[in-house]
């Protein structure tokens, strides 16, 4: 659905059978290379692995991945169990899984038939894709009027944190996107990109894609921050989220909170951009997000190659600590409402966030939705 190079994700008929094929993640900037899985399994392990990553590009790969097995006979509700559970925080993962298994089982039980319950599965998981591109359009359009607002006058300097582009949706994105439409008014003066350790996300997506859009953009250690806003050099921080509690509470790659803790003290916006189906309402509170965390590896080790004489981890990069050495290694945290100044979804904007802000954009969304912690069907 997006329009620029490789296709991030795609469902393809082809001769031997149908395939979900993803631009590998884990391969950019130096390579833009597909993926292409012919089951559940495989596309699991390319989400564990982050070969394809982001909320609203999940809850696509989610679906498309229930239609693959459906289309191919496999188990269904098998399938969308692993799916549903492959990353924990990223609640469109399993919205987009449960949404498309949820239209297989009732054609099924209108008598469609094992075909034609598959077709209606996969009809519904393009359905998921083109909305999702719809969503981002208009992210992008209430978020650079936010942004108009709270930072008048042009020329804006905007700090962003891992990735939030067409990289991680079908469309343009979510914070990206908001990003690149002040960048097609020319009212971008420099895009800050924070590396986003320990996988570098915002270093090797961020300013991939920032390249490929003309932006004016510097890439950041996420130890430096701070300095920047002391310096005076941000005027807004623009970041995604990959599960927004109830009460506003955010959800996001580790190192958000962080970047909020400074905005609030330097009297910088901090502005949350995600669907609607990024927000959980079963999820009261952000002390109730389950908080994926991932292996000490990626810590420890490097994620290229290997110099002359350097040693080699367990997990085949090059060792960059001790052996043996523990690493606390969490996927995401957890930033509080009152740290952030708006959520802006493609149902419209909430500031000040609150419960009664948030519950009022989910109950004008067009895809009214419940979620338990088994998942998320349509209510």
């Amino acid at each position: 659905m997006a329009e620029e190079c490789v296709p991030v994700i795609r469902y393809e008929e082809l001769p031997e059978g149908p395939v979900v094929v993803l631009l590998d993640q884990t391969r950019l900037p130096v390579e833009e290379a597909e993926l292409v899985c012919t089951d559940v399994p495989a596309l699991v392990e390319a989400i564990c692995s982050l070969a394809v990553r982001g909320a609203p590009v999940l809850g696509i790969a989610g679906g498309y991945g229930v239609a693959l097995a459906a289309a191919r006979g496999f188990d269904v509700a098998d399938a969308a169990e692993q799916l549903a559970h492959a990353r924990p925080t990223a609640v469109n993962l399993a919205y987009g899984a449960r949404r498309v298994e949820a239209v297989y089982r009732e054609a099924l039980r209108a008598g469609a038939g094992e075909a034609g319950a598959a077709a209606q599965a996969l009809a519904e998981a393009r359905a998921l894709h083109r909305e999702d591109a719809e969503a981002s359009e208009r992210m992008a359009e209430y978020g650079s009027a936010l942004l108009a607002d709270l930072v008048p006058g042009g020329g804006m300097r905007v700090l962003t944190h891992c990735n939030t582009g067409r990289l991680v949706s079908g469309g343009s994105g979510t914070a990206l996107a908001v990003v690149k439409a002040v960048h097609r008014a020319g009212e971008l003066r420099r895009l800050w990109v924070g590396e986003t350790r320990p996988l570098l996300q915002g270093a090797r997506l961020t300013a991939y894609e920032a390249a490929e859009a003309g932006m004016a953009y510097s890439v950041l250690t996420d130890g430096a921050a701070g300095s920047l806003f002391a310096a005076g050099e941000v005027d807004a921080v623009v970041v995604g989220a990959d599960r927004i509690a109830a009460d506003g509470s955010v959800a996001n790659k580790v190192g958000t909170y962080s970047l909020a803790v400074l905005a609030g003290h330097h009297g910088v916006p901090f502005v949350v951009v995600a669907p609607v189906t990024t927000v959980d309402l079963a999820t009261e509170s952000g002390s109730d997000i389950e908080v994926e965390q991932r292996a000490a590896h990626e810590v420890t080790e490097g994620l290229w190659g290997r110099s002359p004489g350097s040693r080699m981890g367990s997990g085949g990069g090059p060792a960059l600590a001790p052996v043996g050495a523990h690493a606390y290694n969490p996927a995401f945290d957890v930033t509080p409402s009152a740290l952030v100044t708006a959520v802006v979804t493609d149902e419209g904007v909430a500031s000040p966030v609150t419960a009664a802000g948030i519950a009022e954009l989910c109950s004008t969304s067009r895809k009214r939705v419940s979620r338990s912690a088994n998942g998320m069907m349509k209510s």
